[in-house]
């Protein structure tokens, strides 16, 4: 198992949903956008649910208490959507 060394400028600064992308801002002044299908629970999920998020990981990670999402910005960063059952 590698280990991933996390940069600072990385942590999450801002979270916003639309009906077809999830839009991250981080601290050292990058946006990642990727669409929402990547994501089904959060694509299914209200505009509320969508909306009531919290940091995760020391920042580096964002939960959805309602829809019991999780997301990394690593994964972001990487472009790897949520697995999907088989």
């Amino acid at each position: 198992m590698s280990s991933m060394s996390l940069n600072p400028g990385e942590a999450v600064k801002d979270v916003r949903v639309g009906d077809f992308d999830l839009v991250v801002d981080l601290l050292d002044g990058r946006t990642i956008s990727v669409p929402l299908a990547w994501f089904p629970r959060l694509l299914h999920a209200s505009p509320a649910q969508r909306a009531n998020w919290q940091l995760a990981g020391a920042g580096f990670g964002i939960h959805w208490p309602d829809v019991d999402e999780d997301i990394s910005t690593a994964s972001l960063l990487r472009g790897i959507p949520a697995p999907t059952a088989s």
